[in-house]
């Protein structure tokens, strides 16, 4: 029977937090249960594979113990800490009334935003605003509370060992959910903060993102504000009127390398000594730190304390002192743990630098693998004690933001104790090359290893299929098969023996077989290259470095290079082919793989030294082969997740992601195992939506209204109720009212709140009065002003009479309620704010935001994969993206009017209307703004604002008296925005109808105001 895992691996929604969790074995392994309610805790449990090497009691290390403590250390386990955290926040983020949370009114807002589901396209995953969250509650809230102390020791005592001059937080997040997404919102958080309180100690607008590679390193242009694609605005993570608070922020990316000091001059050995002097006096030869400071960090300098993002961060630290790790490893581990160290300390001395230059405000790293590394001298694979958030794998699989690695779990091989292709190394290490390829000679593809090449045809045939239905399903791009290799020289052999092969022979290169695998073959039958290349050979490593390829792997690559060069001339001109370096190139093919109309488009297999990069973003790959040893566990989640990016981040019916498969061979990762059927469905067709320079005469101005303030007469009030005003109070806001009680014999009886019917009515208009007068007519820093008692409960005793209805049930004595009453009195207060106003002199005005007063059409810019568009003839932006048909209908209607004279729809504008619902502040996005010719003349327009709505319920009716008693007479009463209107539209059959009349009713009064 298939395990309740395989057949619902998709719990929980993306966007909310997680209710559900399977459940699994110590070691990780799906058990046959149901599913268990609640959120898993934070703990290391996917298994880890047998280490070789035994310690001194005798015992192998079978697991992840991250209490270990190693030559006298410290012992840490970070999980607890994590978890504390976790529940703190999650009863922090439960407030209702953002102003209880204890942080900034920038920080309040932002919150609201991302928790929102307003976004035009996908909208911040649940686990990327919790990591936020984490940050932002660490360093506005706990620190201020004595009671958290103790998490801050923690953090300190954890730093204080591995980064003495340096104070990390790290937050961590499984491949594929969005880091830099993450990033960007944490670049928001501080930058506008700081923008609008520059004497603040808890915020910076100076950012140092410090990646692993040239390849992440242009990926995260997308944080800097003014990039064409920036998240903030593409992804709409910053509303629009903080925009310009945010471009106050300083950012520069770089990749680690840039630590490295540099020689000071280029001089030769007789330059040198020319230099000397006949005294011989010693000259540095290295650019000093500050020197090396000035060309990486730039603008930074200029400022202080700035914040560092780290992205991948397992590769920062500095390695544990005393520790002889490196010693006790042989061959390609000795060099590669070698190569971690040096990486580390580089990165972590450039921090250290920058700290003592101008200073360092917090250091936030972000990774999947937040583990040290082989020769750091810690356990390999030990969590970063400093790790405060956490969403694993796991966790991300559950939630279906990452695809389901599945890895074999039975063969027909006799003696292996595991199935062979689970960790292929094992079976083949000792046949395959042991040098990289300049060292190796040209060696025969068909002498690899008979397992491996079992292996090839084994995952290759199942790739066939998954090509052949990603065809039938019109995907686009093929699905990518990607193989990870040990050095150059394996890597050569096994990409030959893919995708054919030449030698010189007597001069001239010959075509020696047309590779194995049909679909990856790189030459014809004929023996020609295939236009466009199925497989690409890289080396990660020499990529990222930024540096020139070597000369024996630019040898290998070199028709690689001049075909796409070839390409990219043919797509771009000479000019544009000429420009590029050969690494440039290649990283250019590797980065654009599964992208349509790009370099990489139709790369089908990728056959890499190293790693793969990490941060590359591929989301097309299928299929997984590790030629390479593999540790410990965090080699193997590093390798698979290069292949957990989703292609689809499209909804089904039941609010869930559809599950998506990556098939892994050659990678000890003991998980999915079952096989499972896979509905294949192209990706959405992306649409960008913009304002067009073109139209700019058809730009709307709009105010950014922050509050109100109605002057209201101090002696005598009064109230003029409307059909708004009208409160129906029934079971659906209250709960039942009345229920039937039976037992298995005897009568029955039927229960009620008949307890409120001795609550007389002036005891409710007493209590709403009391509420109406704290609510709405109490001063900052003032008494209550109870002394209106006499003059508003007659008006709140009408109210009852008049405008409260019963039904269901239901009991005037139920407006006690506190929710009920704040509702009621907002009803109230509305209609004497309207009565007020009633001789033509309005007496609201609209407070404007102080730092944005108003926004601009011309800002729209974002992405959308929803299919109703209207292509648009009179508004400043190219399209209307409609929720539904009524908006659509509206759109049309709007354009075929000849009164119109511009519009837009109330998307990614950042055009919000405060109002209160009880006593919670909250924003009201109405759908379109329009522009109107009422007899005026064009110069002179009235902008109309309006809601297409169908169901209407109490919380509407809130936002419409809003709109008609507050903001559009505020607005009207600043006289710098021009005239303003309010109308909904809730017939979607009379639309045409209803607007021609409310437009010809606003012409109409035109003669009565002049």
């Amino acid at each position: 029977m298939t395990k309740p895992f395989y057949a619902e691996p998709i719990l929980n929604s993306p966007y909310e937090v997680p209710t559900r969790h399977h459940a699994l074995s110590d070691s990780g392994e799906p058990l046959n249960s149901p599913p268990i309610e609640g959120r898993r805790r934070s703990k290391y449990v996917a298994p880890v594979p047998k280490s070789r090497k035994v310690k001194a009691d005798g015992k192998n290390q079978a697991s992840l113990d991250l209490d270990q403590a190693r030559d006298g250390g410290s012992r840490y386990n970070p999980t607890p800490i994590i978890n504390e955290i976790r529940g703190h926040i999650s009863t922090w983020r439960s407030i209702p009334n953002p102003n209880d949370w204890g942080v900034t009114p920038v920080t309040q807002r932002l919150l609201q935003h991302w928790r929102s589901d307003t976004f035009s396209g996908p909208r911040p995953f649940y686990c990327q605003v919790e990591a936020v969250e984490t940050a932002i509650w660490l360093a506005e809230v706990a620190r201020k509370n004595k009671q958290y102390a103790h998490i801050f020791r923690h953090l300190e005592e954890a730093n204080h060992d591995a980064n003495p001059e340096i104070f990390r937080l790290a937050l961590k997040l499984a491949t594929g959910a969005g880091k830099t997404t993450v990033m960007a919102m944490l670049i928001a958080w501080q930058a506008i903060n700081a923008a609008r309180q520059p004497n603040s100690s808890l915020f910076s607008r100076g950012f140092l993102i410090v990646a692993p590679g040239i390849t992440i390193k242009d990926r995260l242009r997308v944080l800097k504000p003014s990039d064409g694609n920036s998240y903030y605005r593409s992804r709409e993570l910053v509303p629009q009127d903080m925009m310009p608070d945010l471009n106050k922020a300083k950012i520069e990316i770089v990749n680690y390398h840039v630590f490295q000091r540099r020689k000071a001059h280029e001089l030769n050995a007789v330059g040198l000594r020319l230099m000397k002097g006949w005294k011989g006096e010693a000259i540095e030869e290295l650019e000093t730190e500050g020197q090396m400071l000035q060309r990486a960090c730039g603008d930074l300098l200029q400022m202080k304390n700035v914040v560092v993002i780290n992205d991948e961060a397992h590769h920062c630290y500095r390695e544990r002192p005393g520790s002889h790790d490196e010693d006790e490893l042989k061959g390609e581990e000795k060099d590669e743990a070698k190569e971690n160290n040096e990486a580390a300390r580089l990165w972590i001395s450039g921090i250290e630098a920058l700290k003592r230059k101008v200073g360092v405000r917090a250091v936030y790293d972000l990774s999947a693998t937040p583990f040290f590394l082989r020769g750091s001298g810690y356990e390999e694979g030990t969590l970063f004690p400093w790790v405060v958030s956490d969403f694993s794998l796991v966790d991300a699989i559950e939630c279906g933001i990452v695809k389901l690695p599945r890895v074999p779990v039975s063969d027909n091989a006799v003696n292996a104790a595991t199935p062979v292709y689970r960790n292929l190394w094992d079976h083949i290490g000792k046949k395959m090359p042991k040098k990289g390829a300049g060292k190796s000679g040209d060696l025969d593809p068909l002498s690899i290893p008979p397992e491996l090449q079992t292996a090839l045809y084994s995952l290759y045939s199942h790739y066939e299929k998954e090509y052949d239905a990603w065809e039938k399903a019109g995907i686009g791009v093929p699905p990518v098969f990607i193989i990870v290799c040990n050095n150059t020289a394996s890597s050569k052999l096994i990409f030959e023996w893919i995708s054919g092969w030449e030698r010189e022979v007597e001069g001239e290169r010959q075509t020696k077989h047309q590779g194995h695998l049909e679909l990856f073959r790189n030459y014809d039958r004929n023996g020609n290259r295939v236009p466009r290349m199925n497989t690409l050979l890289i080396d990660s490593q020499q990529l990222e470095s930024g540096e020139a390829l070597d000369s024996k792997f630019r040898d290998m690559a070199e028709a690689e290079i001049e075909q796409f060069r070839r390409e990219i001339k043919e797509r771009e001109g000479a000019a544009a082919a000429d420009k590029l370096s050969d690494s440039e190139l290649l990283r250019e093919v590797m980065n654009t793989v599964g992208q349509k109309g790009r370099l990489g488009e139709q790369v089908r297999c990728v056959v890499s030294v190293s790693m793969l990069t990490e941060g590359w973003d591929a989301n097309t790959v299928t299929h997984i082969l590790g030629v390479r040893a593999f540790g410990t566990q965090l080699l193997c989640e590093q390798v698979i997740g290069r292949g957990l990016r989703r292609q689809s981040y499209e909804l089904n019916g039941k609010g869930l992601f559809n599950t998506e498969y990556a098939d892994i061979l050659g990678i000890p990762f003991d998980f999915a195992t079952e096989p499972q059927e896979v509905t294949r469905t192209p990706p959405k067709p992306t649409t960008r939506v913009y304002a067009l320079k073109e139209r700019n005469d058809l730009s709307i101005r709009f105010p950014r209204v922050a509050g109100y303030r109605a002057e209201l007469p101090s002696e005598s009030f009064s109230a003029n109720f409307s059909n708004d005003s009208t409160l129906d109070l029934t079971p659906e806001l209250v709960g039942p009212c009345k229920v039937r009680l039976e037992g298995l014999v005897g009568e029955g009886h039927d229960i009620s709140p008949d307890a409120l019917d001795d609550m007389r009515p002036n005891t409710v208009a007493t209590h709403l009065t009391k509420k109406l007068i704290e609510m709405y007519f109490r001063e900052p820093d003032q008494d209550v002003p109870y002394y209106l008692y006499n003059q508003l409960q007659p008006i709140t005793r009408r109210w009852i009479a008049n405008c409260l209805k019963l039904t269901g049930g239901t009991k005037a004595g139920m407006l006690t309620y506190a929710e009920l009453a704040e509702k009621a009195s907002e009803l109230i207060y509305q209609a004497i704010v309207r009565s007020a106003g009633e001789d033509g002199e309005s007496v609201v005005k609209a407070m404007l935001d102080p730092y944005n007063p108003h926004g601009y059409t011309d800002h729209v810019s974002f992405i959308t994969t929803k299919q109703t568009l209207w292509e648009t003839r009179l508004s400043h932006v190219n399209y209307v993206v409609c929720d539904s048909d009524w908006e659509a209908e509206f759109a049309r209607v709007v354009e075929a009017h000849p009164a119109t004279i511009s519009y837009v729809k109330n998307q990614a504008l950042s055009f919000e209307v405060p109002y209160r619902s009880g006593s919670l502040p909250r924003r009201y996005l109405p759908d379109f703004i329009i522009q109107i010719d009422d007899g005026r003349g064009p110069d002179d327009p009235l902008s109309l604002i309006v809601e297409v709505k169908g169901f209407r319920g109490l919380d509407e009716q809130i936002k419409a008296e809003t709109m008609a008693n507050l903001w559009v007479p505020g607005v009207n009463n600043l006289k710098v925005y021009g005239r303003w209107a309010f109308a909904e539209f809730r017939n979607a059959f009379a639309m045409e109808e209803d607007y021609s009349k409310l437009v010809a009713n606003f012409s109409a009064r035109i003669p009565e105001e002049a």
